[in-house]
Parts: structure tokens; sequence; C-alpha cells
């Protein structure tokens, strides 16, 4: 029986979450489990950066592809180091690391010490457990960063469309302003420093800007005295954010991780949900002067790294774990490769936009064969989109509407299986689509 009460939720909720748009995803109509290619999220097809064998092997499902640490044969069977991801000695009856401490022996505080001698470039400044915060994934530390350096109703962000949506979200749910600086699509996605700097001058209230390299849905590697130039804005007071969720994808040389001793106004936010194929775990690190991460550290929730979260990380730091994470990325890298050489013999593709140190591509699609004078379409990509999803079931991501995406798709690199039958579904649909419009 229903109460009567004076509740009402359009008066009781805040306004801006009233009209907010949330994130969406590809799989909200699938259940968990369905036997579908999932090639709309950028995550690791090849499987997470953990050894979890004792010979050597890896029957993780990677489809015959992975090639063994000790393809000799000579360490067959011999005990190697294992990831301490047993439920019995992980507590978990027990609330894992409260807040960070001066304690050598927390988990959390020897995990921070790993992404740090990870990260470690030669000749630079030392990371240390200092400059980190852990969060819930990359977007929780997105979040963080809002909430420690925006006014709500007052502050704004700057982003740079097109780009990743959690940026604008979390904007909306902070009730932060927006300030869009698009790149600059013409000269494949480029960012516009001079622009961004005019808008920092013009408008003292934009307190973040989310620069996004290598860019998502472009997958180009941002020009670095690009950024540079914003972070040398001689007036402006605010944070740059450099997210390279993707950087193990380009140049080692290109991160900005370096650079955070360097600048006081930087963060640099990282990811094991990609090249580490941990996104399951839901960890993102972020690297900053250590007064920033401080901040950031005193907004985090106070038991925001559980304990399996970091027994999983760990391991993935490894020897063991990052021997697996780069022969995983080069598999990821062949792959991609092959949709670079193959997609483009398809009537009806059109090219690709952006650049490649990611593992996905951003594909065009035409509204008829190019040697039939076809275009970029939305409605061409969209339904070429749906189809996969239903024929496969393989799910991409539609970014045709994005600034500069006309007829695009996001698809992720799948292992070779999942590439070939991308590639059958894909020539099968639009030669359907085009014969359905003579």
């Amino acid at each position: 029986m229903r109460r009567n009460s004076p509740f009402d939720i359009t008066k009781c909720a805040r306004p801006n979450i009233l009209a907010l748009e949330p994130y969406t995803s590809e799989r909200g109509d699938y259940p968990p489990g369905a036997d579908i290619t999932l090639l709309d999220a950028n995550e690791n097809a090849f499987g997470p950066s953990i050894d979890f064998s004792r010979d050597g092997s890896k029957p993780n499902g990677n489809n015959g592809e992975y090639a063994a640490r000790n393809p000799t044969g000579a360490n067959k069977g011999a005990v190697i180091e294992q990831p301490n991801v047993d439920p019995k000695g992980l507590q978990l009856h027990r609330y894992p690391d409260a807040h960070y401490s001066n304690n050598q022996t927390s988990h959390s505080m020897q995990l921070r010490q790993k992404f740090c001698d990870f990260r470690q470039v030669e000749g630079a400044k030392p990371l240390t457990v200092q400059n980190v915060c852990l969060t819930v994934g990359g977007d929780e530390s997105i979040d963080i960063i809002i909430r420690v350096f925006c006014t709500p109703g007052k502050d704004k962000i700057l982003i740079c469309p097109p780009t990743y949506g959690m940026y604008e979200v979390s904007a909306h749910v902070n009730d932060v302003g927006i300030v869009k600086v698009n790149l600059d699509v013409d000269n494949g996605f480029a960012l516009r420093p001079d622009a961004i700097n005019e808008a920092l001058s013009a408008d003292p209230t934009i307190k973040v800007v989310f620069i996004c390299s290598p860019g998502n849905p472009s997958g180009n590697l941002l020009e670095r005295s690009d950024i540079v130039k914003v972070l040398e804005h001689p007036t402006w007071n605010g944070i740059v954010v450099v997210d390279e969720a993707y950087i193990d994808f380009a140049p080692k040389e290109s991160s900005f991780v370096a650079e955070v001793n360097t600048w006081p106004n930087l963060i640099v936010a990282h990811t094991m949900s990609k090249a580490f194929g941990l996104a399951a775990i839901r960890l993102g690190i972020s690297y900053s002067q250590p007064q920033i991460a401080r901040l950031m550290n005193n907004v985090r929730g106070p038991y925001n790294m559980s304990a399996p979260t970091v027994a999983l990380a760990s391991a993935a730091l490894s020897p063991d774990g990052l021997c697996v994470m780069e022969e995983n990325r080069a598999l990821m890298v062949q792959q991609r490769d092959r949709l670079l050489q193959e997609l483009p013999k398809i009537p009806g593709f059109g090219r690709f936009l952006g650049d490649f140190h990611t593992n996905f591509v951003l594909a065009q699609f035409l509204n008829k064969p190019a040697d039939q004078g076809g275009v970029p379409d939305n409605a061409t990509a969209t339904a070429l989109k749906d189809s996969l999803a239903t024929r496969g079931p393989i799910l991409v991501r539609d970014r045709s509407k994005q600034i500069g995406c006309s007829g695009c798709l996001r698809i992720t690199v799948g292992n070779k299986e999942q590439v070939d039958d991308l590639l059958v579904h894909i020539r099968t649909t639009l030669e359907e689509m085009y014969k359905a419009k003579q």
C-alpha cells in the first residue's frame, strides 16, 4: 500500500542531478556473461596481465596466441612467482588499508611504490609514494579532481572534444560548468593551445583543463609542445590533467609522468584497465606534486582500495605480470595492424581518422562504396553498429555524432578469431545494406 507523503523528488533532488544524462554503455541490453564479442569499451581481449599458472603457460582463453615465457620448455613444470590472490590470505573479513600512511608494510603503500618504480624515467627526479593517489578506476580520479578544485555552481572545467565522456558527466554531477575548445579536426585532432590559453585568460573560473592523450576516440598522441604551452600560461591559476589511459600503446618517452615534479599544477592519470587487462578491478593511478596528491587522498573514501584490487594490481606489476602485459600488448598491436590492413579492403569503408597509439581504431563508413561516390554517413555507421550487435553479437561504439567523427565507429582490437568474425560481418552487412538501397 502506497503511503501518502509530501515528498516530491523533483523539488528534493538537486536540479543538476535531475537534468543529468548518465554515461551510457553499449552493453545495457545484455546480461552479464552473455556470449557476446565485446569490442566497444577498449578492454584487453587477451586477458589480465597476471600469470596464474605454474608451468610458464597461460591457459586463459587466448585461443592459442599466447607465447609462453619459456618457449624452449626448459622450465616446464617449474614453480614460478605466484600472485598473492588466495582469498584465504586476503583477510576479506577485515577492512583494507584505511588511509595512506608512512607504514612501509602497508599493502597500498607497497603498491604505490611499485607504480613509482614502473613509471620512473631515467634522469628524472624520483617519483615517490607521495606523488601518487590510487582511485576506484580513472573515473573516480576525475570526480575527485573536480571536487577538490571546483566550487559547485561557480567554477568550470575545460575539455577538448571529441574526448572522453566522463569529464562532462562528472562536471554535471558536481554542478560545475563546462567550456569546450574543440580539437583541430582538420589537422589530425590536434590540440589548440592558443585557443585554450585564450579561454583561460578570459575566464578565471576555469579551474581544471582535461587533456586526453592518446585521445579517445581519436587515438592520437598530442604534441608535447602543445600541452607544455598550456602549462606555461603566465597568469592562469588552475590544474592541467593529462589523461594517459592508453599511454602504454605509445612510445615510452611520450608520458608526462616524469614532469609531475617539474610542473606544480600537473596531474597525470593512468589506469589498469587497458594494456594491463584489469578493467574489472577498477584501479586508477594519478601522479602529481605531493601537495596535490595529498588533497586528493584526503577526499577519496577511507577504504577505496579493496584487498583483492591491491593484490591483483601488485601481481600485474611483478616481473611475471609485466612480461604477460608486454606479450599481450604485442598481440593487440598485431591484431590492430590487421584491422588497419583489412578494413580498407571492404567496400563502404571510408578511412581511419586520428592515429593508432591505442588498442582501438576510429573507422569511418560511407553511405555507398567510395568508387560510387560514397560519403561519410552517420545513419550507415549506426545501422552497421546495430546489425553487428544482432548478428555476432559484436558490440562496437558509435562515435558518429561526436565532433569531427562523421560516420565513425570506434572498434576495440580483439583477438584473432574476434577480428576474423568482425571483418566478415562488416563486409556482409554493408553489402546487404547497399543492395537494399538499390
